[in-house]
């Protein structure tokens, strides 16, 4: 089955006109992977079938009040996490058990958090990856050139703020600047 959705997943990158480079060595069972940039929800499709192209399941995290009736199981199976805002540990913390219970995991999340313009990039990302001791996955969604690309790996240090500097950089090296508010990165460490 993981190969015929494969093959799909070829097939429907190759009708919208879309390439997607081959996976790096880094990349293991066991990432948060970020994206940039969102700009429509063709991303989310994009996203969804990359992971099918390359055999894996992405997961992204959904409101929980999402996962009623029918809708539910379409969304598990897509690879829909639902999230309680409203639990004590947070929603970095049920990420975080999702990653100790599983031996593969892949979390997909947009750091820019909606497809409007944003003052700063969300850092819930870095929070998961230190926390959950996995490295974070630079994912690029290259519009121009039509190509899904990977541009790192970044292994969180203790240092939120010059981690989120690197990946700006990498970003940037790629064509593609966010917008980071140091001051308030720094802030949230405290």
């Amino acid at each position: 089955m993981k190969t015929l959705l494969s093959l799909f997943g070829r097939f429907l990158y190759t009708i919208m006109g879309w390439r997607f480079e081959p996976i790096p060595d880094y990349f293991l069972k066991r990432h948060v992977l970020i994206g940039f940039p969102h700009t429509t929800n063709m991303d989310t499709v994009r996203a969804f079938t990359g992971f099918k192209i390359i055999k894996r399941t992405g997961h992204i995290m959904i409101k929980k009040e999402w996962f009623r009736g029918p809708m539910a199981g379409f969304l598990r199976m897509m690879g829909g996490i639902p999230v309680d805002r409203n639990v004590a540990k947070g929603v970095v913390g049920q990420m975080v058990d999702l990653f100790k219970e599983r031996d593969e995991f892949l979390l997909a999340i947009v750091p820019e958090g909606t497809r409007k313009g944003v003052r700063t990039i969300k850092t819930g990302f870095w929070h998961i990856a230190k926390e959950a001791d996995v490295s974070i996955i630079c994912w690029y969604l290259d519009n121009e050139n039509k190509v899904t690309r990977w541009l790192g790996e970044v292994i969180p240090t203790d240092n939120k703020v010059n981690d989120m500097l690197r990946i700006q950089s990498i970003y940037r090296d790629a064509g593609y600047t966010f917008p980071l508010d140091v001051d308030s990165i720094s802030e949230g460490s405290k």
